[in-house]
């Protein structure tokens, strides 16, 4: 445990004192004035007074004395508590000159009107990296190869997008159909919460449903009640169910299969700026290049990263770890609002609970804080900056993407956004620097194999010409002179390379 570190107050009438504790954890000793607080209390009162009914005052116009009279003097507390946490906390965390890198866990020591409200916030902070070996790491060579089959196949993704669906009425069901579907599933004869649709939606061989069910729809013909057997994998999310066998009753009452357009030059003009199908064809193979392109790129960048982090050291706070699992599950949460659907049904229909998804998440959430803490790391070593023209230029297509003139989206930026998105950037740049420096690496192993093999070829020469049989001095003594010479020649070619 560390000493405490007094820092002075401020214009909020608030100061910090700091008490280091171990594996990069800190108390944070909050004091706000006495005045704060009742300022707080008056506040909290003018929140909640007209919630409060008092026998003789008509509703909202009951004075602070009476309520506190009737209800006791602390009625207020909790209201004014959580407002100064909120305010001064952050403060708090910017003004003790540490990185803090979690969330708080606050605890209130003292908390009575007329005396300073004094609390404790126990954070992780930023802990230190021990960079080992970060340039010339060795990656698997990547090549990008698009072959006439990946064209093909998507193309006929673009062929699926744009096929007609017909309804189905004199075939059973094939993959790839769509069909409506009545289903209830049966664990030892017992229907189970969760297991009964109604006109469901489903594409044979999407692989929505748990292995083996949909393939045994192939063959159902409409209007025929029939049995799917199937047994839930061990590691269902709901543990009632997990490696249980199921039957389920299932009918099938409409059909729909795909009608998919011809493949021709109407098509092409159809669904792209091109006249023919082989130009067509050509812009969807320079299209996948591109993406398999940066595909290898963010992997070769995650390999090396990944290396990076093999050989280097730090010991994350389990606090800060709780952090990322936290974050990454909320932005989970809001990509399913966005896509319409409430984050506890989605628990209640997967049988998963958060603190389940919390667990799950936690490797990604080690993983994604290592590879911050060591790109930030690469980035001090190597003096890794983001000039202000490139951060200009990052913040131009940032305006540019959300159709917003630059100024304006300066002015809704605040200033920890901004120095937040620096930054990131000054990260993607040392993520970079690895992949470079990998690259350079291998250029230079190039070069020094090219200048071994002439060093090789010029010593058998030189071999050669000193087995000659030759009666003149001067030769001999050429001869040995130029031994040394190519010698010295040799050493300053694999200094260079």
């Amino acid at each position: 445990m560390g000493a405490e570190t007094f820092l002075g107050g401020n214009e909020s009438n608030m100061s910090v004192t700091v008490e280091k504790l171990e594996k990069s954890m800190a108390k944070l000793k909050i004091t706000v004035s006495a005045e704060q607080l009742d300022k707080a209390i008056e506040s909290a009162y003018q929140k909640n007074k007209g919630k409060i009914q008092i026998p003789g005052f008509r509703k909202g116009k009951a004075p602070r004395k009476m309520i506190e009279q009737m209800y006791g003097k602390g009625v207020f507390y909790e209201d004014a508590a959580n407002e100064l946490i909120e305010s001064e906390y952050p403060k708090a965390a910017t003004e003790c000159g540490e990185d803090v890198v979690s969330s708080p866990k606050i605890d209130v020591e003292q908390l009575e009107a007329g005396k300073d409200f004094i609390f404790t916030a126990e954070v992780a902070l930023k802990p230190p990296v021990k960079l080992g070996k970060y340039k010339g790491v060795e990656v698997p060579k990547m090549d990008v190869e698009v072959t006439d089959e990946d064209v093909d196949a998507e193309i006929d993704k673009q062929r699926n997008t744009n096929a007609r669906t017909v309804e189905v009425t004199d075939r059973a069901v094939a993959m790839n159909d769509i069909v409506t579907l009545d289903f209830e599933g049966f664990v030892d004869g017992v229907a189970f919460q969760g297991g009964k649709g109604t006109d469901y939606p489903l594409t044979i061989g999407s692989g929505s449903f748990i292995p083996g069910f949909e393939e045994q729809l192939v063959g159902f013909e409409i209007g025929k009640e029939g049995d799917v057997n199937v047994t839930f994998p061990e590691d269902y999310q709901a543990e009632d169910l997990a490696g249980k066998a199921a039957t389920f009753k299932c009918t099938v009452k409409a059909i729909k299969a795909k009608e998919l357009p011809e493949l021709n030059d109407e098509f092409a003009s159809d669904v792209s700026d091109f006249d023919t199908l082989a130009e067509y064809k050509e812009d969807v193979k320079n299209k996948l290049v591109e993406r398999k392109t940066n595909e290898e790129k963010a992997k070769r960048e995650d390999l090396v990263v990944k290396a990076v982090i093999e050989d280097s050291e730090m010991e994350l706070p389990e606090a800060m770890i709780e952090t990322q699992q936290r974050q990454i599950v909320n932005d989970f949460a809001q990509r399913l609002q966005m896509q319409g659907m409430n984050f506890d049904q989605y628990m209640q229909y997967t049988g998963n609970t958060v603190d389940k998804m919390l667990e799950q998440v936690k490797p990604q959430a080690i993983e994604r804080i290592q590879a911050r803490l060591v790109l930030e790391a690469v980035a001090e070593a190597e003096n890794i900056t983001v000039s202000d023209e490139d951060f200009e230029e990052e913040l131009k297509k940032m305006a540019e993407q959300y159709k917003m003139e630059l100024d304006k989206l300066k002015s809704l930026m605040a200033d920890a956004e901004l120095k937040q998105m620096r930054d990131d950037l000054a990260v993607q740049k040392a993520a970079e620097f690895l992949v470079e420096n990998v690259k350079e690496s291998a250029k230079k192993a190039a070069a020094k194999k090219t200048a071994k093999k002439a060093d090789d070829e010029a010593e058998e020469k030189t071999a050669k010409k000193t087995t000659r049989k030759t009666t003149k001095k001067a030769d001999d003594e050429a001869t040995a002179e130029e031994k040394p010479k190519r010698a010295t020649r040799k050493k300053k070619t694999e200094e260079e390379a």
